[in-house]
């Protein structure tokens, strides 16, 4: 007896394709962390320059199109006078990509940004820098001796 070969009809080439973008979907959604190292030899990345000086960073070869970073900060308190101050995030040691300003109130801050990366994917050294200054509190005393300090951490870093 002859055997015929069928084609399949619409309804299950489409619920093929339904699956097959189903499961690549979800391959999208996997991330990778990024390390973040501190800059300093203090024993907690907290600055009180008054110029924007790094306290973390890292370098990565960037294969992804975007890195999602979340941040937290805090001013110090000195003799009851609150420091406030300000935070960037530099790319490539030239482009400030993510910044703002830490409030004068004693209390965390925290940021949150999807960074775009294809501007630098033809780079195999990508160098990432979260800094830090103070603007704002007393000039003595403080973390350090030079005044209220900032301080900062990364609370996440996905490669996306």
């Amino acid at each position: 007896m002859p055997q015929h070969a069928t084609t399949p009809s619409f309804l299950e080439r489409l619920a093929v394709l339904e699956e097959q973008v189903a499961t690549l979907r979800r391959t999208g959604w996997e991330r990778d962390e990024l390390p973040f190292y501190p800059t300093s030899m203090r024993a907690m990345p907290y600055d009180d320059a008054t110029a924007f000086t790094s306290v973390w960073e890292s370098v990565l070869t960037p294969r992804t199109a975007s890195l999602s970073l979340g941040l937290v900060f805090i001013g110090d308190q000195v003799s009851g006078t609150n420091t406030g101050g300000a935070w960037q995030v530099v790319l490539a040691e030239a482009d400030t990509v993510m910044s703002g300003s830490v409030a004068a109130t004693f209390s965390y801050q925290f940021a949150a940004q999807v960074i775009d990366l294809t501007p630098y994917r033809t780079l195999t050294e990508l160098k990432i820098q979260i800094q830090v200054r103070r603007t704002s509190g007393v000039t003595t005393g403080g973390k350090f001796g030079g005044g209220g300090a900032i301080g900062m951490a990364p609370r996440f870093a996905r490669l996306l």
